[in-house]
């Protein structure tokens, strides 16, 4: 049982080191350094788009989500260098989540989301949050903090 246990271990080691091999010229000089990155991973993650470009693709996306056709949430946009600016105020704390995810879709390098969350959606949350605790666990939960 051993003998297979060390031949199965031997095998891994051996397919995991020649994945990692590098090819060695011949001639004995040393393989040539590569200082660049392929075009392909190269280029800025927003896929060469203009910062206008960008912003109109936010405002689109924003524009058909279901948090701007149910709410009353008028966000602003910006965009600088590839990175957006989300500016505005929220009822529903999970539009703040949403809307930095569409302008990531949107081709955005980063995001800086300014979006303020109600005191009124920040309690509900909270409400929430204790119900399923006190639901889950039967009976208000406590923690304990263990000292190293």
């Amino acid at each position: 049982m051993t003998n297979y246990l060390f031949a199965l271990v031997f095998l891994m080691a051996a397919i995991a080191g020649s994945s990692q091999a590098a090819t060695v010229p011949t001639n004995g000089t040393a393989a040539p350094k590569v200082t660049a990155a392929p075009a392909a991973l190269a280029a800025p993650a927003h896929r060469g788009l203009s910062d206008a470009q960008i912003e109109r693709n936010i405002r689109a996306r924003f524009a058909r989500s279901k948090m701007t056709l149910v709410g009353k949430e008028k966000f602003t946009v910006s965009v600088k260098d590839g990175v957006a600016t989300l500016d505005g105020k929220t009822n529903v704390i999970q539009h703040k989540g949403v809307a930095t995810r569409l302008a990531k879709l949107s081709g955005a390098v980063a995001v800086q989301n300014h979006i303020e969350v109600s005191e009124e959606a920040k309690a509900k949350s909270a409400a929430r949050l204790a119900k399923y605790r006190q639901d889950k666990a039967g009976g208000p939960v406590r923690a304990k903090v263990l000292t190293p």
